[in-house]
Order: structure tokens, then C-alpha cells, then sequence
């Protein structure tokens, strides 16, 4: 099991919802002054902040900060869920400015899971701060577009450097509509699939003693590589390759950025 601390707190948005707010931190010295927020599936499904714990609590086993809350209308939020996400949008920038305001940082890894990934893809360069964006399993596929679809333009022309997981046999996009998504994709995009698993598998990441191996096996160098860190609790042991280090990636986006 992981052996963080956790805090609650309560957030509220620009149009007054109360956001039930978890903050997930090392025992041990904070490796960076980056914040990953993580952003849950789809409310209206039974979506909530409880599925991202096994990442929060890894995340936080390895150093970082990691914070999850309940979008409007889940668990212990005020408010109604919206059918597309867009009021959630407001959910996702009220948190970030939380971050940024109660917990000194600076710099804001997004990460969104099924429905909460268009949610924060939209968010994403709303908020300064931001300066990464991490899908779980995006639901590009042409039914999911009818609710999502107007979400995709927002994250597609983002400079922010992006990082879409996804299963092979995701029942709401196949590999090919990712490939035609992300091939006009405007700044660093990067792509990795987790052969054999579908939508739903990518959704609630075991916080189990499977995760907690896993963990365990990962060789020192990676404590700074987030993407492959988020990789390997999702997939099995046969899916670790070699990622860039996002950090390290997310520094020289930075500096090309201020170049242009």
C-alpha cells in the first residue's frame, strides 16, 4: 500500500460549487515543486476522485505532490454534472489556482482520465501554470465525440507538450482515430499504447500489492520520469520501455517557447 499522507480540503469554483479536494504528499522530502492534478472519469457514469487513487498515491510514494478532487456533482461536491464537461472546466481551473495559491507551486502536470481528459485537455492552457498534459485513455471515437467532440480542438492546438496512453482495445477509440486526432497536433505530442487493455481497465489503476510491486521494481533513474512512472502502474511489466523524461521534456518546450 502506498505510504503517503493525505489531506481534504474543500475548493470552491468562480460560480460558487464546493469541490471536495484530496492532497496527496510524500512522507519523505519532496522531490519537485511540481503538482500533479488529476482530473477523474466521467461524473454522470459514476466518475469520481476515487479512481485516481492508486496513481495519486504512487505519484506521492515517488516524491510528488498529487492532487485529486471530486468534480461538481460527484461524491462529496455541491453542484450538478453537465452532460458534455464544460461547466466542469471551471471545476478543473478552480483547483489549479488552489495549487498554485495554498501550495507554492509553480508548475501544474494535468492529467485527465476517459471523460476527464477533454475536460482538462480544455483547461489546460486556461491556466499558466500548466505546463504538461498527460490522457488516459481520450475518448476520440465518433459516438464518445458527441458529448466530447467540441473538447478536442482545445488540446489538439495547445503548445503544451502532451502525453496520450491508451489501450489497444479501447471500445470508445480505436488506434487509428488516435493517430488521425494527434497527427495535426500542434506542439510535443507523444503516444504510448498498452497492448491487450481496453477503456475501462484504464480507468481505476490497481492501488493494490500488484501496484505497490510494480513500484518497487521501477530502477532509480525514474523517479523523475512521470510519463514512464504513469505507464508502468497502468500496464503490465511487459509495457516498460523507455520514455522521455517529461520533466526534462517540459523544460526545453519551455525554453523553444520563449525563443519564439
Amino acid at each position: 500500500m502506498s505510504n503517503c499522507t493525505v489531506e481534504s480540503s474543500s475548493v470552491e469554483t468562480s460560480d460558487g460549487v464546493k469541490l471536495h479536494t484530496r492532497l496527496f504528499k510524500p512522507r519523505e522530502e519532496i522531490k519537485d515543486n511540481l503538482v500533479v492534478v488529476l482530473v477523474h472519469p466521467y461524473t454522470v457514469l459514476g466518475g469520481c476522485q476515487g479512481l485516481l487513487r492508486g496513481i495519486s498515491g504512487g505519484l506521492a510514494d515517488k516524491g510528488y505532490r498529487a492532487v485529486t478532487f471530486d468534480m461538481r456533482g460527484a461524491g462529496r461536491s455541491s453542484g450538478r454534472p453537465s452532460l458534455t464537461g464544460f461547466a466542469e472546466i471551471k471545476d478543473v481551473i478552480a483547483v489549479c489556482k488552489w495549487v498554485c495559491e495554498n501550495l507554492s507551486a509553480d508548475r501544474i502536470l494535468l492529467v485527465g482520465s476517459s471523460a476527464g481528459a477533454p475536460i482538462a485537455g480544455s483547461a489546460a492552457d486556461e491556466i499558466e501554470q500548466v505546463v504538461g498534459y498527460v490522457s488516459l485513455g481520450y475518448p476520440f471515437g465518433m459516438t464518445a465525440s458527441i458529448l466530447f467532440g467540441r473538447h478536442h480542438k482545445a488540446i489538439l492546438q495547445s503548445p503544451k507538450p502532451k502525453l496520450f496512453v491508451m489501450g489497444t482495445r479501447d471500445g470508445f477509440t480505436s488506434v487509428k482515430q488516435l493517430n488521425n486526432k494527434l497527427s495535426s497536433a500542434a506542439g510535443r505530442v507523444e503516444t504510448h499504447l498498452i497492448e491487450g487493455v481496453g477503456h475501462f481497465q484504464m480507468e481505476g489503476p490497481a492501488h493494490d500489492a500488484q501496484m505497490h510491486l510494480n513500484l518497487q521494481q521501477l530502477d532509480s533513474r525514474s523517479s523523475h520520469q512521470i510519463a514512464f512512472f504513469f505507464i508502468l502502474i497502468l500496464g503490465p511489466l511487459s509495457a516498460r520501455e523507455r520514455m522521455d523524461d517529461l520533466p526534462h521534456l517540459l523544460r526545453s518546450q519551455n525554453k523553444e517557447t520563449k525563443k519564439t
